[in-house]
């Protein structure tokens, strides 16, 4: 008789290990699952259901309206009479900005001073200008380095002159890029270069 009983205690319960094993499986699904639709709604799989909207600077061609354009300052002449665009050249409109201030700046390894007057140009929609404006504190102080680290040789040739708009366009959208996400400046202009 004594042998009856450790088998009836060694026997596990029928049915309960299996309806334990149920009830996991579904939890995990059900985890499993919210997981999936969140990570959807989020757009990380699947797409998402909204797009994401693409927000930089819009070339705008000629004749065409840019949504984001400067209001005109009231009182100037010509106000009212519509912008007149030629057939020839780019099929973009090009915009400018003037800076108020010159630069004025030592030279690389030179006792002697540049003092510029510089606008730049781009063929995007307004905001380009906005941000120019909004940043120019810091477009300036990027700028100024670039005019400080160039060598006196670099600026008394066509060449070297070129380069140096070059550089000082990239400094203009290294800022804006890092503030904005975007640049969208295409040129540098010299209004006035002296060299004292």
């Amino acid at each position: 008789m004594s042998s009856d009983k450790p088998e009836k205690e060694a026997k596990p319960k029928k049915g309960g290990g299996i309806v334990m094993k149920a009830v996991m499986g579904l939890g995990l699904l059900g985890v499993g699952g919210g997981a999936a639709f969140g990570m959807m709604a989020a757009g990380v799989i699947g797409g998402g259901h909204q797009e994401k909207q693409d927000n930089k600077p819009k070339l705008i061609k000629k004749g065409e309206q840019d949504p984001y354009a400067p209001k005109a300052e009231g009182g100037k002449e010509g106000e009212g009479v519509p912008e007149v665009e030629g057939e020839g050249g780019s099929e973009y409109r090009t915009a400018y900005y003037s800076f108020t201030d010159e630069f004025t700046s030592n030279l690389k390894q030179s006792n002697a001073l540049v003092q510029v007057a510089l606008a730049c140009s781009t063929r995007r929609d307004g905001r380009v200008l906005m941000w120019i404006k909004k940043h120019e504190l810091a477009i300036r102080s990027g700028m100024l380095e670039v005019l400080a680290d160039t060598p006196e040789a670099d600026i008394t040739t066509v060449e070297g002159k070129e380069r140096l708009q070059k550089r000082l366009t990239a400094a203009i959208n290294k800022v804006l890029t890092q503030t904005e996400g975007f640049g969208g400046v295409d040129a540098v202009y010299f209004k006035s270069f002296i060299i004292q």
